[in-house]
């Protein structure tokens, strides 16, 4: 995956882009938890996972690109507002089993902890992925 179409899947699975028909969009990270269809599409959190490490360099960098700073932040922020939060729509309605409230919260978190580490500077992909590849041992 090239830089281009990680923002492009990044873009989607924020659902910000501009084609609101494209797949990946309905059925993206944010997408499959509106309207949630009662599954948590695992490939969305690893798609971001790697999308994370194609853009390390650029959240590494001094001057950021705001719209993928912002894409990450509304990732982490609605998912957990939706699926983490006890007042969110998902919990708040029991529309999610208690592994998979468990599950989006380890993700987000992952996700949060991998884009904090690289903000913090160049030479840290390994420190940030380390908890992702800790989960894909033990999966």
């Amino acid at each position: 995956m090239d830089r281009e179409h990680a923002v492009f899947l990044l873009k989607c699975h924020a659902f910000v882009h501009e084609d609101l028909e494209h797949p990946k969009m309905q059925r993206g990270f944010l997408g499959m938890l509106r309207p949630f269809n009662g599954e948590l599409v695992e490939e969305n959190f690893h798609e971001l996972m790697q999308i994370i490490e194609v853009l390390a360099d650029d959240l590494g960098q001094p001057a950021l690109d705001r719209e993928i700073i912002a894409c990450f932040w509304s990732i982490c922020q609605l998912a957990t507002a939706w699926a983490v939060y006890p007042e969110g729509m998902l919990r708040r309605n029991g529309l999610l089993t208690a592994d998979q409230e468990e599950t989006i919260e380890e993700w987000i978190d992952m996700i949060s902890y991998a884009v904090m580490v690289l903000l913090e500077g160049e030479g840290q992909l390994d420190e940030a992925l380390w908890g992702y590849r800790e989960y894909i041992k033990r999966t």
